[in-house]
């Protein structure tokens, strides 16, 4: 994994996330079970995705909307690891996602966030490792089969492939 949010992760984090990422699709309640995180499915308000706010005991919980699909849930439960590993100085009260992973905070923590939970949810060896074993198929199909090994949504997986 190359990207910036990676290397800006403490070894130790790293290394709990990769322990999970040997298994496909990435057992995200696992992970945050690691991290120390309690994760929540919850009826949040409508446009809501999820959140994640400090709990009454120190630690911080992950809030994702159950109404959403469950691949959407995989990549807003990746999103708010994210942040937490990523923005733990910066969630105060509470962060909250709208559907477009938009919250208080900036454009740019937004992304990172973004690309963090890509990396935690479609790790790039992996990826190019299913690529290889799929073979030559068409685009669509391709996306489609990857999207469904690795449990995240057709959209993901093309914008990590760089089709989109």
């Amino acid at each position: 994994m190359t990207t910036l949010e990676w290397s800006r992760l403490e070894e130790g984090e790293r290394q709990k996330i990769l322990r999970r990422q040997e298994a496909l699709p990435v057992r995200l309640s696992d992970l945050a079970k690691d991290l120390g995180v309690r994760l929540v499915a919850s009826t949040l308000p409508a446009g809501v995705s999820g959140e994640i706010r400090p709990n009454e005991v120190g630690g911080y919980v992950i809030s994702v909307n159950r109404h959403d699909s469950a691949r959407r849930q995989r990549f807003t439960v990746a999103h708010e690891i994210a942040h937490y590993l990523l923005h733990r100085d910066q969630i105060g009260q509470g962060i909250t996602d709208d559907a477009l992973y938009r919250s208080s905070l900036s454009d740019s923590r937004e992304a990172e966030a973004n690309r963090l939970a890509a990396d935690i949810l479609m790790p790039r060896g992996a990826i190019a490792t299913a690529v290889a074993k799929i073979g030559a198929v068409e685009r669509d199909e391709l996306v489609a089969k990857m999207a469904d090994e690795f449990g995240v949504s057709e959209i993901a997986m093309r914008i990590r492939l760089g089709f989109d």
